[in-house]
């Protein structure tokens, strides 16, 4: 045995139950946004990155879903924050993500993401105070 296992969790139940790194995805999202030049990187470098940023775009929309289940059903926030998770839903999680362009594409989706869970943790509502 080598010590090593591999947890089987398609319903990503297991991350979901983890704090997002917030810190580590915001500077890997940064240092690709600001990359220009598209030979930089071997294609297998920019595998590895749009990997990370994949998995990190997962683990903040699963997060936002559950900030956005809290809502209420007429909240303008709900309807924005459908309108994201459907763009996340409608993009490939995996196009061109040997290229400088996939990984870029993908950064832009997880800073858009953190955007929408920012606003909705800005202005959640106020717990009800419960009278016993």
């Amino acid at each position: 045995m080598t010590g090593h296992s591999t947890e089987y969790d398609p319903e990503r139940r297991i991350k979901a139950a983890l704090p997002l790194d917030r810190l580590s995805h915001t500077r890997l999202l940064r240092a690709a946004l600001s990359w220009t030049d598209p030979t930089a990187l071997p294609p297998d470098d920019y595998e590895q990155v749009a990997l990370l940023l994949t998995e990190a775009s997962h683990a903040v929309a699963t997060d936002l879903r559950h900030h956005m289940d809290r809502l209420p059903p007429d909240d303008n926030r709900r309807a924005l924050t459908e309108t994201v998770l459907n763009e996340v839903d409608r993009r490939p999680m995996q196009p061109s993500r040997n290229t400088l362009h996939g990984v870029q594409n993908l950064a832009r989706l997880l800073r858009d993401l953190y955007e929408r869970l920012d606003r909705l943790r800005d202005t959640a509502p106020a717990a009800r105070a419960v009278s016993h």
